[in-house]
C-alpha cells in the first residue's frame, strides 16, 4: 500500500508503507504517542492513557498497559506480522488480563503504576493523570475507585495493536466480540515516514460489533440519580438496603449538596459539605455497600484549621472500630472500606460520620 504527499497540489510523491521491524518500536511509539490508538471511535472524546510499558504479571509482561479517565483497564499486546507467534496474539492477551484479576493486590497494582509513571515523567500517577484527562480530585478518585472495581471484578478491555492484521485475525476479534462479554479490539498502525516525519495511520476493528450489539454497551457512561441508586441498592443489598438508603437520607439532610457518580456498574454519590470544600467530598457510598474515606484530596481543597477540626474528629471515632484505619492511610490514599466491613461496623461507622459532619 502506498501513499500520495503533495505540495501545494504539485510535485507529487509516491510514499510506500514501511514495515516495523521490531515490536519495541510499536510499544514505544504507543507509549509516547497514546492517541495512536483510536478508541475515540468507541467513544467520543475518550483516550487512553498508556500508564506502563512491560507491566509484569504472573503470565509475563504485558507489552502496554492503559487506562481511560472512566477507571477501564486495557490489556495491549503488540505484535509485527512477521512475527511467527502472530496467531496467539489473542490468548496471550486474555491470559493477561486472567493473570491481573486472579494475582493483582489492589494497592500493589496502583503502586507499580505510580512507580511506573515517577520514574518516566517525575510526578506521581495522580498528578499526571489529573492532567491527561484534564480532571480534578474528585474525578480522580471515582476513576482510581473504578479502576480498582475493574481490577477486582476482572472487567477488562484488550487491544491487539499490529503494523498489518490479516482476514482471520479480524474474524476471530468479530467473533469473540459477538459471542462474550469481552471488549477485544484490533488496531493495525500503517507506517509511512516523509522527510523527518514518520506517520502513522490507525484502523480500528471490532468497535462495529459491539455498536450492533442489542444488550446495553458499556460505552456510555450513566449518570445516578436519587431513584435509580436506591432502586439498584435494593437490588443488590438486599434486607441490607435500608442501611445505605437511610445513610443516604442522612446525607440529604444534613449536607449542602449531593454530587451523583457515573459509571454503568455501580451507582455512587458524594455528600458535598460546603464548609470544607465546594467541590471535593470525604466520603463516596456505592450502591454495593463499599464507602470510600477521601480526606487524603480534601486536605489540599480547604482551610488547614477547618481540615484539621473534621479530620482529627473522625478519626478519633474510627479508631474505635474493630477495622484499623490509621491516620498515614487517611492521609496517604484513597481508604476503601468493602461492603462487608461496612455492614458489620455500620453503627460505629455511621456514628463517626455524625460526630463529624455535625461539628459547627
Amino acid at each position: 500500500m502506498s501513499m500520495i504527499i503533495t505540495k501545494n497540489g504539485k510535485d507529487a510523491k509516491k510514499i510506500d508503507k514501511l514495515d516495523i521491524e521490531k515490536e519495541t518500536q510499536l510499544q514505544e511509539y504507543i507509549h509516547d504517542n497514546p492517541e495512536s490508538i483510536p478508541v475515540y471511535e468507541i467513544e467520543e472524546n475518550k483516550k487512553l492513557f498508556v500508564v506502563a510499558r512491560e507491566f509484569s504479571t504472573e503470565s509475563g509482561p504485558i507489552d502496554a498497559l492503559a487506562i481511560d479517565k472512566d477507571g477501564d483497564i486495557y490489556v495491549v499486546e503488540t505484535k509485527i506480522n512477521k512475527n511467527p507467534d502472530k496467531r496467539m496474539v489473542v490468548a496471550q492477551a486474555l491470559d493477561y488480563g486472567a493473570s491481573l484479576w486472579r494475582h493483582s493486590d489492589l494497592n500493589e497494582f496502583i503502586t507499580k503504576i505510580n512507580t511506573k509513571i515517577y520514574d518516566k515523567f517525575g510526578i506521581s500517577f495522580e498528578e499526571k493523570a489529573k492532567t491527561f484527562f484534564d480532571i480534578d480530585d474528585e474525578q480522580l478518585t471515582l476513576a482510581v475507585a473504578s479502576l480498582k472495581r475493574n481490577l477486582q471484578d476482572g472487567n477488562i478491555k484488550f487491544v491487539i495493536l499490529m503494523d498489518s492484521i490479516e482476514d482471520r485475525l479480524k474474524d476471530l476479534i468479530v467473533y469473540v466480540n459477538q459471542n462474550s462479554q469481552f471488549d477485544i479490539y484490533a488496531v493495525q498502525l500503517e507506517y509511512y515516514k516523509f522527510d523527518e516525519y514518520e506517520i502513522m495511520i490507525p484502523k480500528l476493528f471490532g468497535v462495529e460489533v459491539k455498536k450492533g450489539m442489542s444488550h446495553p454497551t458499556t460505552n456510555q457512561r450513566k449518570v445516578w440519580n436519587e431513584q435509580d441508586f436506591v432502586a439498584q441498592v435494593k437490588e443488590k443489598m438486599g434486607s441490607d438496603a435500608e442501611k445505605i438508603i437511610k445513610l443516604y437520607n442522612y446525607f440529604k439532610l444534613k449536607t449542602d449538596k449531593i454530587k451523583w457518580g457515573t459509571g454503568n456498574a455501580n451507582g455512587s454519590f458524594a455528600p458535598i459539605i460546603k464548609r470544607l470544600s465546594e467541590t471535593i467530598s470525604p466520603f463516596s457510598i456505592y450502591s454495593d455497600g463499599t464507602f470510600l474515606i477521601k480526606f487524603s484530596w480534601l486536605k489540599n481543597h480547604t482551610e488547614k484549621n477547618v481540615f484539621d477540626q473534621f479530620f482529627n474528629a473522625f478519626v478519633k471515632e474510627v479508631s474505635k472500630l474493630k477495622i484499623k484505619i490509621t491516620e498515614e492511610e487517611l492521609l496517604k490514599n484513597t481508604f476503601e472500606i468493602n461492603s462487608q466491613d461496612f455492614l458489620n461496623n455500620y453503627e460505629e461507622i455511621v456514628s463517626a460520620i455524625k460526630i463529624t459532619v455535625e461539628i459547627k
